[in-house]
């Protein structure tokens, strides 16, 4: 178990312990408060805890509010890598007011409370039980995780990306801004050739090292400082999307990109995180949940329609009903999509092609698939796999993900969140026929990941419903 899980389970099984002490401590507190004819049946406060409904309530409700603080995105690795502790503040008070309110209303509302000032109390009470000890427990582990990397016992070994005497500067604000960061920088990588040996004291290595490297040293967080020019570092990412390691680059490298540059850390070097998109731990947690739920329910519901379409499509041309393509999805790991197939077994006899709209390659139902979506529906077995979402930027192959590279950087950042069945740039030029289409749509894509929000993802949805329901797709 590398050190992150075991940062995440240590994280849980204190918050569990410390959420299981304030219920009890509550229903001590309970005990004294309630008036006498709610507990008169009771002979002491040990058989009243001891009663099966609260033995139940004691093993239910702390994993319950567990679950919470998990959807919070409390034991996100971005949340148990670079903790603020007033982050933790504030998560912790969330959960805890959320839990609150939640316990009133399912468990304490059937408990006599003539007076309103009581009810408040017992309100307050279970407020402060399920904040103070968490919050306490969180800001200890927070001051002892800080201690240590101020003492260099706890840090974060970095691989910096990028060997040029310009950059000295950086690569020594990085190593002063150590002892708040945790930052380690260990080894350099190389990227234009230079064939030095060491960097600022450290080793050097060549770009196919990289992946060695990060197993080796157990690298845990990846440093961008310099390439060979705005499309060298489009390239350079997007390699290093692969790894699936939280990647910084520094915002002067970033503007090259785009335009709006998130900042870790306001005390220290800059850097900027594209690991992931502009959307909260808890909206994420959010998306991803809504879409399992999403998902399941519609490949139950849709099994009719599903039988429907594979009869069909299997009468209508020689071949298999589902279509399967290798497509790079999530922190650029490859998966294999499914469609129902729309087009003829040797469609692509000749290499990769974009279909057009009076394709003679698309079959006779195909043409009616693809002008309602309908050859999407089994991607929600994708979705529920966790290979992608309902809404997101769409799955290209990475042979026209290498043409739009070149053209624009900005192509790797799309990896940041999991591909959608439908997306922004889908909704607006529905299936590409050419590059220049899917640059247009690439636009949209990265507008995407700078308003990403479930709001957003609803908007989309509805104009996606639209373009289903008045089959305005090609």
């Amino acid at each position: 178990m590398d050190r992150h899980n075991k940062r995440r389970l240590v994280s849980v099984a204190t918050d569990l312990l410390m959420v299981a002490t304030g219920w009890f401590c509550f229903n001590i507190l309970r005990y004294y408060t309630l008036p006498s004819e709610t507990v008169d049946s009771h002979v002491s406060l040990a058989s009243f805890l001891l009663s099966r409904t609260l033995v139940i309530e004691q093993l239910v409700v702390p994993p319950a509010i567990i679950v919470l603080y998990a959807i919070s995105g409390a034991y996100n690795r971005s949340n148990t890598m670079y903790r603020s502790r007033l982050d933790e503040l504030i998560n912790t008070f969330t959960v805890s007011l959320i839990s609150m309110i939640g316990i009133y209303v399912i468990v304490l509302v059937n408990d006599p409370i003539p007076e309103r000032a009581t009810a408040y109390e017992l309100m307050l009470m279970l407020l402060l039980s399920f904040f103070v000890p968490v919050a306490v427990m969180r800001l200890i582990i927070t001051g002892l995780r800080a201690r240590r990397v101020r003492r260099g016992f706890d840090s974060i070994p970095a691989l910096l990306v990028g060997v040029s005497d310009t950059q000295l500067e950086k690569v020594e604000k990085i190593r002063a801004s150590r002892c708040n960061t945790g930052l380690e920088p260990v080894a350099c990588i190389d990227t234009s050739g230079t064939g030095v040996r060491t960097f600022a004291g450290l080793p050097v290595h060549a770009e196919s090292e990289i992946p060695d490297l990060c197993r080796s040293l157990g690298i845990r967080a990846i440093i961008v400082l310099d390439s060979a020019g705005i499309y060298g570092t489009g390239e350079i990412i997007n390699r290093l999307y692969r790894l699936d390691i939280p990647l910084f680059i520094t915002p002067d490298m970033h503007s090259m990109i785009l335009s709006r540059p998130r900042i870790s850390s306001v005390t220290n070097e800059p850097l900027v995180d594209i690991t992931n998109a502009h959307i909260s731990p808890a909206a994420l947690n959010c998306k991803r949940l809504g879409d399992i739920a999403v998902s399941a329910v519609a490949l139950v519901a849709l099994m009719p329609v599903y039988l429907v379409l594979a009869l069909v499509v299997r009468l209508d041309s020689r071949g298999p009903v589902f279509y399967r393509q290798e497509r790079i999805g999530y922190h650029k790991k490859p998966f294999r999509i499914i469609k129902f197939r729309s087009m003829r077994v040797d469609a692509e006899a000749a290499g990769p092609a974009l279909s057009s709209e009076n394709d003679p390659r698309i079959t006779r139902v195909g043409h009616f698939l693809r002008k309602y979506r309908l050859d999407e529906l089994p991607q929600f077995w994708n979705v529920l796999k966790g290979e992608m979402s309902i809404v997101g930027p769409r799955p290209e192959r990475e042979f026209y993900l290498r043409q739009i590279l070149e053209r624009h950087p900005a192509c790797s950042l799309i990896h940041q969140v999991r591909p959608g069945i439908t997306s922004w740039g889908m909704v607006r030029y529905g299936y590409a026929s050419s590059v220049e289409e899917m640059m247009g749509r690439l636009y949209y894509d990265i507008l995407y990941l700078e308003n990403v929000s479930l709001g957003t993802d609803l908007k989309i949805l509805f104009h996606s419903v639209n373009t289903v329901l008045n089959g305005l797709g090609k």
